[in-house]
């Protein structure tokens, strides 16, 4: 109970000090910091917080003061209502801080709107709550009774988990005539108690000592901890063992299996007993490495292999072997022993790439180095001597270099990335051991690309229709080229050449994308002015020294029907199609009444005229034909007749869709008299006017009739000296509307032609030299497997019909 009361009144005079502490560190230093003892109960009051900081406690919550904790348990807590400090749980100050002499707790604190954070330290005070401890009750220790006085024998220390004052502060031995208690004051590893032989002992006297040793802290009061320690004097051994023989030499193959015996040493000891048995281990500087290649028979003496013997890491081991008896203290002899190393053929050679070109340009010369190569095999003599190849068939070659085992790779041939672009050198190293041992490295070398390709056009020439009137500024059409090389070798750009002597007017009007090739017009073509042309496309690579290729691009111009028929007669003279014939009376059926003349400046179907009546006053009295424009009479006039009759004639082409004009004629019925008198008139002039135009008809047709016969019968001869047969059908025309009238196939190589025009009448002309009316007669005799190729209409010999104003 007293021991009690006094523990309650020395706390109260801890806390007494530790709040007069609080209060002159506050008043002192700007930083917060208190102190509190250990072991503390959890709810006591560390401090006012709220009141050292200068904090209102109505404004904790509102500005949600808090303490910041670590990763590690809060010890603290602050009660937002009063603004005290309070302990948490239960205070250890060896478990907070472990042996650190000052154990402080730096707290963080922060305060919300605006943020505010304060510091505040907090040191846990030890106390005397630990007793020193030993690991064991009881210990021993042996003692030569050889051993002379002034010997020295550390003793295991005390632990006390205190510091600072309550750690261990000093140890008492028991009384003894042979020993005395010192103390070695290690710092912060605290006091080390270490026995001293102060007279020589006597196993025949005393066998053994038992001693007392005690450690105690520097507390008030001080606690203690005790440990028997209990000191056997031994016997003497005083006979060394001796070997047999002064040096051991053993040979020894690498790779030998594991537990091949090397050799066996043997030590003899002049002492009885314990005294008197040998028994072998290791020296004390045999490395770790050495005892785990052999391993020592610690009765026997022999030594065997106990791991991997290589003779390339080490060819001769020296190991110290320590022989001891089992006296009390053991006598011990050591003895080196030699043991050799054989070599075997075991390592294959090795291959190493002193220097690599990963790549080498495509016009490398022949013997260019691209690799140099060393070899090594760590065998000796033949073993490690080594030979080098190519293992496989490739442009290159090994040259042996000056010094030994170096090789270089070259090559053999010109090199073409076009064709190759890189190879796998498979490079063979073998030895000249029995059996041989090999190796093979495979190195990869990168042909690098050298703008030796022109660009290659995937067309030549090319050839493109292109419909007449098409919009400015539209793909017309594109030319292709393709380039082997690769990167800026291989990246190609367009442009139209242009000749300065022969320079075409019609490429001026076109414009290509130099990235794609594609081709614009910049204005419409119109088939009447220009029919076909030609120009050439470059294409060239983006190299150093570029390169370039030409490809002449052929143009044809497809026709449309673009253009309406023009009225040539009848033509009053303001320029319109009306006219006025006056027909007597008299006149019989089938009279020529007007012949309509009618041009278009289309070719082909486009240009083909038809000729219809859209409006007749009187159907049974006119008739027209539809392909010449003569309007004739159906019958005779009666006098009920009208005098006068009104015919509008349509004139269209056959286009597509289609394009005409209209004529109108006032046919007037006069008496037989007055006919006469106007028609010679008339006549007159026709015949003065027509007279020099229908001559030079009459002999453009007989000389372009003349030729189409000429080159019908070449044709003809040409397909009987060849013995094919000549298809006379025509072609089938399913929508037949009356103006194909005649037609003409023949052969010409392994092409078919057809030549087709409409009617023709006296004054029509054949013109050669145009495709328009010329088709193409597939050839039945050719497999529906072979590709129908399109004719080139450059190739063709072709007639077509444009016909004479009619």
């Amino acid at each position: 109970m007293e021991q009690r009361g006094c523990v309650a009144a020395r706390l109260r005079q801890w806390r007494w000090l530790v709040c007069m502490h609080l209060l002159l560190w506050t008043v002192a230093s700007a930083q917060i910091r208190y102190s509190i003892s250990e072991e503390v109960k959890e709810g006591t009051v560390v401090g006012n917080i709220a009141k050292d900081l200068g904090i209102d406690t109505k404004t904790l919550k509102h500005r949600a003061f808090r303490i910041v904790t670590g990763s590690t348990d809060s010890l603290f807590r602050v009660n937002l209502d009063d603004g005290i400090l309070y302990v948490d749980r239960q205070l250890d100050r060896e478990e907070i801080c472990g042996q650190i002499s000052a154990c402080v707790i730096n707290l963080k604190t922060v305060l919300e709107t605006p943020l505010e954070i304060h510091y505040v330290s907090v040191e846990i005070l030890d106390l005397n709550d630990h007793s020193p401890t030993f690991p064991e009750k009881e210990t021993r220790l042996e003692i030569f009774e050889s051993a002379l006085p002034g010997a020295r024998f550390q003793l295991q220390a005390a632990h006390d988990l205190d510091s600072g004052v309550h750690s261990i502060k000093q140890y008492k031995l028991s009384s003894n005539e042979h020993f005395r208690l010192e103390v070695n004051d290690r710092g912060e590893d605290g006091i080390i108690p270490i026995l001293h032989l102060q007279k020589q002992l006597d196993r025949e006297t005393m066998e053994s000592h038992k001693l007392l040793l005690t450690a105690m802290d520097g507390g008030k009061p001080p606690r203690s901890a005790a440990i028997d320690i209990l000191v056997d004097v031994l016997d003497v051994n005083d006979n060394l063992p001796v070997f047999t023989r002064d040096s051991y030499t053993a040979v020894l193959k690498e790779n030998s299996p594991i537990g091949t015996a090397v050799l066996q040493v043997n030590a003899t000891d002049l002492d009885l007993g314990l005294n008197g048995e040998v028994v072998y281990a290791y020296g004390s500087n045999v490395k770790e490495k050495i005892r785990n290649l052999f391993d020592v028979d610690i009765n026997t003496g022999e030594i065997v292999v106990k791991g991997v013997i290589d003779y390339e890491e080490k060819d001769r081991y020296q190991i110290d072997i320590k022989a001891s008896d089992k006296g009390t203290v053991p006598l011990t002899t050591d003895k080196s022993v030699i043991i050799k190393i054989v070599d075997l053929n075991d390592n294959a050679p090795e291959i190493e790439l002193t220097s690599f070109s990963s790549a080498i340009p495509e016009d490398s010369r022949t013997g260019t180095t691209v690799a140099l190569i060393s070899v090594n095999d760590r065998d000796s003599g033949v073993n490690g001597k080594v030979i080098c190849s190519i293992k496989n068939k490739v442009p290159f070659e090994l040259i042996t270099s000056l010094q030994d085992n170096m090789y270089s790779v070259v090559t053999k041939s010109l090199l073409d990335r076009e064709r190759e672009s890189h190879y796998d050198i498979a490079i063979l190293a073998k030895d000249g051991g029995d059996p041989s041992l090999s190796s093979e490295k495979n190195i990869r070398i990168d042909v690098s690309d050298v703008n030796d390709n022109s660009p290659d056009f995937l067309v030549s020439p090319y050839t493109f229709y292109v419909p007449e009137n098409n919009n400015p500024g539209a793909l017309v059409f594109s030319v292709r080229a393709s380039d082997r090389d690769l990167g800026d070798n291989a990246l190609i750009s367009y442009s139209i050449f242009k000749d300065e002597v022969q320079h075409n007017k019609l490429t001026s009007t076109l414009n290509i994308i130099p990235e794609s090739g594609d081709i614009f017009a910049l204005r419409s073509f119109d088939f009447e002015s220009v029919k076909t042309f030609r120009f050439q496309v470059i294409a060239r690579d983006s190299g150093s020294h570029s390169l370039s290729k030409n490809v002449t691009v052929n143009v044809f111009v497809l026709d449309k029907n673009d253009n309406p028929p023009v009225i040539l007669h009848p033509l009053s003279s303001n320029g319109s199609a009306e006219g006025v014939e006056e027909v007597p009376r008299n006149v019989p059926a089938g009279h020529l009444v007007i012949k309509v003349r009618a041009y278009d400046a289309d070719i082909g179907y486009n240009g083909w005229l038809l000729f219809s009546l859209q409006e007749v006053s009187d159907h049974s009295l006119f008739g027209l034909d539809r392909y010449t424009g003569r309007i004739r009479t159906l019958r005779s006039f009666t006098e009920t007749d009208e005098a006068q009759h009104k015919l509008v004639i349509l004139v269209k082409d056959n286009g597509n869709v289609s394009l005409s004009a209209t004529a109108t004629v006032v046919v007037k019925l006069v008496e037989p008299k007055e006919a006469i008198s106007a028609s010679d008139v008339k006549s007159a002039a026709t015949d003065i006017g027509d007279s020099g135009v229908t001559f030079y008809l009459m002999i453009t047709l007989a000389s372009v009739s003349t030729l189409f016969l000429i080159s019908i019968i070449v044709l003809i001869a040409m397909q009987c000296s060849k013995t094919t047969d000549v298809s006379s059908k025509y072609l089938p025309e399913t929508n037949y509307d009356g103006t194909l009238c005649h037609s003409i196939q023949y052969r010409s190589g392994e092409k078919r032609y057809m030549l087709v025009g409409p009617r023709m009448s006296i004054g029509s002309t054949i013109v050669p030299g145009s495709n328009g009316n010329t088709l193409v007669v597939p050839d039945r005799r050719s497999t529906s497997a072979e590709p129908q190729t399109t004719p080139n209409p450059i190739e063709m010999n072709t007639w077509s019909y444009r016909g004479r104003p009619t």
